[in-house]
């Protein structure tokens, strides 16, 4: 069975995001050559779940490119329905029911790339297997929080942490079941 994981970067005080979904906040730990492990951990990956704030800042920020590269399905989890373009998808229906759809088909791992209700409703859903969290040294204050209350206590175990020169520390859990 496929598993589902976030590969998600956070301030210190647990913030994806400042006011206005802006995540300037990473150009801290920036740094030429280095991405943190994220070219590996995309190449098991052939399905990624996002939402629309998150795909629209990325689509504005970054290019297109950078979801639908041909390779992946992308599916954009929106209240508002869009015709697809090239593999990527605006889905509308129930988001558990889609994850447990993908997780039951063959192909690699799917990749969720957030945001906060997305997670939120995987984990009210217990369908996230493992979290990969970096870590950026920097309080926000406010903005738009990584785990929003709600959810369910949910046990997990260590599987790594890295630290990288910038500050930024990564964090790898498993789910444990």
């Amino acid at each position: 069975m496929r598993k589902l994981s976030i590969f998600i970067a956070t301030s210190l005080d647990g913030y994806i995001a400042k006011p206005n979904d802006d995540l300037s906040f990473l150009k801290a730990v920036e740094k030429e050559g280095e991405d943190f492990g994220y070219a590996a951990f995309t190449a098991n990956v052939d399905t990624i779940i996002l939402g629309r704030k998150t795909y629209d800042w990325v689509q504005r920020e970054i290019g297109t490119s950078h979801y639908d590269n041909g390779g992946r399905d992308v599916f954009v989890i929106t209240r508002t329905a869009r015709p697809d373009i090239g593999q990527t998808k605006f889905y509308t229906g129930n988001l558990s029911d889609l994850i447990q759809e993908l997780k039951s088909t063959d192909g690699k791992d799917i990749y969720c790339d957030g945001g906060a209700e997305i997670v939120t409703e995987l984990m009210k859903n217990d369908l996230i297997d493992e979290f990969i969290i970096s870590v950026a040294p920097i309080f926000l204050g406010n903005g738009t929080r990584l785990f929003k209350d709600g959810r369910p206590e949910q046990e997990l175990e260590l599987v790594y942490s890295n630290t990288f020169d910038t500050g930024l520390a990564q964090l790898k859990y498993r789910r444990k079941r």
